[in-house]
This record gives structure tokens, sequence and C-alpha cells, in this order.
């Protein structure tokens, strides 16, 4: 019988080989002890960036596909690689987390990181926190901590215009002061990026009090902003909206008409599984997978 290789031996040849990087081997890295990690942390120092930049993009793909494994501890680590792309693919590592303890170091990336790209992705990590903390998931301090972070980029006239519509999206779930004053004065505003992270804040707010404007933007020339508005609606999920979501199945744009499925699916009932099923024969593929996907 053939022993297997210690975790040891298993990442001296991941981190000090030119190995091809498989599944199996990378899937050992889940929940490695202090011992390991810290043998981990001496050999990654002086792992070519590169081949850094590819076990990180792995693990994240790993811990998506499988929600067993836990690199969480590497993440928190990679963070403060000196690799943009790595710190990058660490914040992705640990966006899809639900533990409050991640929110700290993301904060801190946030703060101190200087380059734009990790900020902007720390942004839109913060969003999925913050959206755990609006369903209850954290304590009002943990929430209050997000909600004053992106608060300050929202705030700051030297922001640039991304971080902003990032920051935007991202505050949108907080029922707190404030937010729904900034999704206002995005949606008014003449900047077409800005009136769009509107709509998409407007959906992840999830308040019926932005119908009006929700259905004011179906009929507007743009595209973009007719396919955000019906994806926004669609994220409201009542039955208020059935009638605006059968009649975009019409629309000219295909991905209108999708975002008005996956609507159909959120409002759910009995009305809308009949409009799905018809939709099934549709000789559009992209429509009937959509509807597929709608009634599951």
């Amino acid at each position: 019988m053939t022993l297997e290789p210690s975790k040891r031996r298993l990442i001296e040849v991941l981190l000090t080989t030119n190995e091809p990087l498989n599944k199996p081997s990378l899937s050992n890295l889940t929940c490695l002890c202090i011992d390991d990690l810290e043998y981990f942390k001496q050999l990654w120092s002086i792992t070519p960036g590169e081949r850094r930049r590819d076990i990180i993009s792995q693990l994240v793909k790993l811990s998506q596909e499988n929600f067993r494994l836990n690199f969480s501890e590497i993440f928190v680590y990679c963070l403060y690689d000196v690799d943009s792309k790595v710190r990058t693919g660490a914040i992705l590592g640990l966006s899809e987390e639900e533990s409050y303890r991640y929110v700290a170091p993301l904060l801190a990336i946030l703060k101190k990181d200087t380059d734009e790209k990790v900020r902007e992705v720390a942004v839109k990590a913060l969003g999925n926190f913050a959206l755990q903390g609006a369903s209850g998931k954290f304590s009002d301090s943990i929430v209050n901590r997000i909600y004053d972070a992106l608060l300050a980029i929202l705030d700051d006239k030297n922001m640039g215009m991304n971080i902003k519509c990032l920051a935007l999206e991202a505050i949108s779930p907080l029922n707190l002061p404030r937010v729904r004053e900034f999704i206002a004065e995005a949606y008014n505003s003449d900047d077409i990026n800005l009136k769009i992270s509107a709509l998409r804040a407007m959906g992840r707010n999830c308040d019926p009090f932005w119908l009006t404007e929700l259905r004011e933007s179906l009929h507007a020339g743009n595209n973009d902003v007719r396919y955000e508005s019906a994806f926004a609606i669609g994220e409201l999920g009542c039955e208020e909206v059935l009638a605006d979501l059968v009649k975009l199945l019409d629309d000219p744009d295909i991905r209108i008409q999708e975002a008005a499925i996956r609507g159909l699916g959120e409002v759910g009932g009995e009305r809308p599984r009949q409009v799905l099923s018809e939709l099934l024969k549709s000789p559009q593929q992209r429509i009937r997978n959509a509807a597929k996907i709608a009634i599951k």
C-alpha cells in the first residue's frame, strides 16, 4: 500500500516546481492546519509571481465549484501579496464567504491598498457582505462599518466615477440613512453609467418605492438602461410588476427578454409558471434555457 504524500510535500510541489496544477492537488490545500499554513506562507514568498497568480485563480474556481473546500486562510494571507492580481484573486475568494470575520480584512484593503482595480473588487466583495447584513446575518456594528466605508467613497469628491458606481451598488441593500438619497441622486444624473448603477441599486434595494422610476426607465431609448430596469423590476419579485414583465417578453433586445423571464421566476405563482411554460416552446434556445432556469 502506497501512502499519500504529506501536506508539506504537496505544498512543496505546488509552490516550488513547474508541475501542472490539478484539481486533486489544489483541493488538498483546504483547511490547512496552523503549521502547514505557516509552511505554505514561507514557500509562497519565494514562489514566482505567475505561479502564484495561477494557483490563486484555480483556488477561487475550486471554492466556487465546491462549497466544502475552504481556502479562506490562504485568501486572507494573499490579500497582502505584492502582486495586485493575486490580491484581486484573494478578494474574489473571500467575497462568497458568509462569516463576519472577513469584513475587517476587506475594509483594511479598501482603505490602504493603492491599486484602483484591487479597491474596486474589494467594494464589490463588501457589497456581498452588505447584502448578508441586510438580511440580518451580521450585527449592527458590522453592518455600520460596511456602510461607513462605502459612504466615505460616495462622499469623496476625488474618487473616480467607476468606484463610486460600484460603491452605490454595494451599499444599496442597506436600509440606512442616505442610501435612498444617493440612489435618487444617481438616477437623476446626466451620467449614463451613474444612472445604470442607480437602476442596479434599486433592484438590490428591494424596495417597491422605486417602481415608478423603474417603469419609467423601461421606455428609455438606451438598451442598457431598459435592460437594467427590467432586471431590477424582476429583483423586486412582487406581483405588482407581473404585467410589466410580461410586456417585456416582446422587447426586441433578447437580453431584456431574458431579464423579464428571470423576473417571472422571482415573482412565482401560477400565472408566471403558465407564461414560462409557454416559453419552453420558443424557437430560440436562449429563451428556452432562461425559461427552464426560471421555472426551477
